[in-house]
């Protein structure tokens, strides 16, 4: 199955809109055809209209649920970074300046790789860069420690350095953890389905009209394209706030090397 993660949200959006009204047309025009008697449609458009808003709220809460985890990721990957900069000027040189060159660049390529419009996870060499550049200050970290195995600036660096590195594990998992595409692809066959009852239901009444059934396309194809959006983090109209990394990339280059 396609992975809708990768197809462009404006597509998804105009091909959820034109399903749903095309759908609904179908039942429009099958409605006019019949009798104008049906004693099971209305059952039926009213439990694939429930079912349709039951599924969309769990996936709604689905999307929210992630577009938070990562939220609150980036804050913990700034505080770690933060805090792991503080600790490296408290090493003696030439690792203190190193070490502060390295968590410029560290952050540099997080940033960079937010901005370039892409989620970080599927940027390979950026995740690559960063796990050069958490090597390069592991190996800072193990030449103080061989010089004075006893020095308590060290051993807290080497804590701070250690949890800044799984907060990158974090932060992948989360942005890495989506909503599957088999379940947005079902919610539109299951909108569409929906659509089409309603538009079968309208037709059989003759006060009722049209308008109603697109509006209603629409308004259906505007909450799903809401969901999609909160499940991209780094793309469409809603995006995490990377304040929190551009604050501690602040902070670090205002230390003196």
């Amino acid at each position: 199955m396609i992975d809708l993660y990768y197809v462009p949200l404006p597509l998804i959006f105009l091909c959820g809109v034109a399903l749903i009204w095309g759908v609904s047309e179908i039942g429009w025009r099958l409605g006019r055809r019949g009798d104008g008697h049906s004693t099971n449609i209305g059952t039926l458009e009213s439990a694939t209209v429930g079912l349709l808003a039951l599924i969309i709220g769990f996936t709604f809460a689905m999307a929210l649920s992630r577009f938070e985890a990562r939220r609150d990721a980036v804050v913990q990957e700034a505080n770690a970074i933060g805090t792991t900069a503080l600790r490296a000027r408290l090493l003696p040189e030439p690792h203190r300046a190193e070490s502060l060159k390295l968590l410029r660049e560290y952050v540099k390529v997080r940033i960079d790789a937010f901005q370039s419009g892409h989620s970080f996870a599927d940027l390979k060499t950026a995740v690559e860069r960063s796990n050069a550049v958490q090597e390069a200050l592991w190996k800072q970290a193990r030449a103080v420690g061989e010089q004075d195995k006893a020095l308590v600036p060290t051993g807290l660096f080497i804590q701070s350095l250690n949890q800044m590195i799984d907060t990158q594990g974090v932060r992948l998992a989360a942005l890495r953890n989506r909503i599957p595409s088999i379940v947005l692809v079902m919610l539109y066959v299951l909108a569409a389905a929906a659509g089409g009852f309603v538009g079968y239901a309208s037709a059989i009444d003759s006060r009722l009209t049209r308008l109603p059934v697109l509006i209603m396309g629409l308004l259906i194809s505007l909450v799903l394209y809401l969901i999609i959006d909160l499940d991209r983090p780094n793309n469409g109209f809603i995006t995490n706030n990377q304040q929190a990394m551009l604050d501690v990339a602040e902070s670090i280059k205002g230390f003196a090397d």
